[in-house]
């Protein structure tokens, strides 16, 4: 009878489905390669690398579409800049501990200072791009819940710093807080530039040997024989 008939549950729409794996499959694909590479040892390394950069640049220009969903706009800079001023006040603060605990070292001159970490600044906005605009865009679309696809990407990135103590549970908050700010402010070169701060922050008021120079994956647990091995190679 059609009063007692029973509602036919709708069907997934396939298109998203499939949306959905091919996410997920880059995902992967992509998070392994970068997995391989902090893992493997030199010169593996160095063409591991090229084929993780080549093949993340191959998916993103496949699924490229708008800067402003990807936070690579202007909108929200100004109003974002908050969190920077932040940074700035917790790199004084860690400059002013290492200055009192004689773990603070800076490089002799500016024009050293910006050689030595203009690289990093770089390198600090690639980081954010991945995070943000590869996984997290991703895991928006895959999991159920703007807060869960921040927890996720979070741990993602902290996991990449293993086994390093200090930059693991360092990356894990900011992860998580930038993930956070990017949902709300859509913007990526207040995150860089706080990265940036951040991490330069921590090269020159943590000691080397407590860090191993901000090393990760193998590297980090190869350190101490490359360290006696470039002290022992000093005249």
């Amino acid at each position: 009878m059609a009063g007692n008939t029973a509602p036919i549950p709708e069907r997934s729409d396939p298109i998203a489905a499939r949306s959905r794996r091919r996410d997920l499959t880059e995902l992967i694909a992509a998070y392994a390669l970068i997995i391989l590479v902090v893992w493997t040892p030199r010169p593996s390394q160095k063409i591991l690398w090229w084929v993780a950069a080549i093949t993340i640049a191959a998916i993103i220009s496949t699924s490229f579409k708008r800067l402003r969903p990807l936070g690579l706009s202007a909108g929200n800079f100004v109003r974002s800049l908050w969190v920077v001023g932040l940074a700035l006040l917790a790199t004084a603060a860690a400059i002013a501990v290492a200055a009192a605990l004689h773990t603070l070292h800076v490089p002799a001159s500016p024009a050293l200072f910006v050689g030595t970490y203009v690289g990093y600044a770089i390198w600090a906005f690639v980081q954010q791009f991945l995070m943000q605009c590869f996984f997290l865009s991703r895991l928006l679309r895959i999991l159920p819940g703007k807060r869960l696809a921040a927890v996720v990407a979070a741990v993602i990135f902290a996991v990449a710093h293993l086994p390093n103590p200090v930059l693991v549970p360092v990356t894990l908050l900011w992860g998580l807080a930038s993930c956070l700010l990017f949902l709300r402010y859509r913007n990526l070169y207040t995150l860089a530039i706080v990265h940036a701060i951040l991490g330069i922050t921590i090269a020159i008021t943590v000691p080397g040997p407590v860090d191993h120079n901000m090393r990760v994956g193998l590297g980090y647990l190869t350190y101490a024989r490359t360290h006696r091995a470039a002290v022992s190679a000093q005249p």
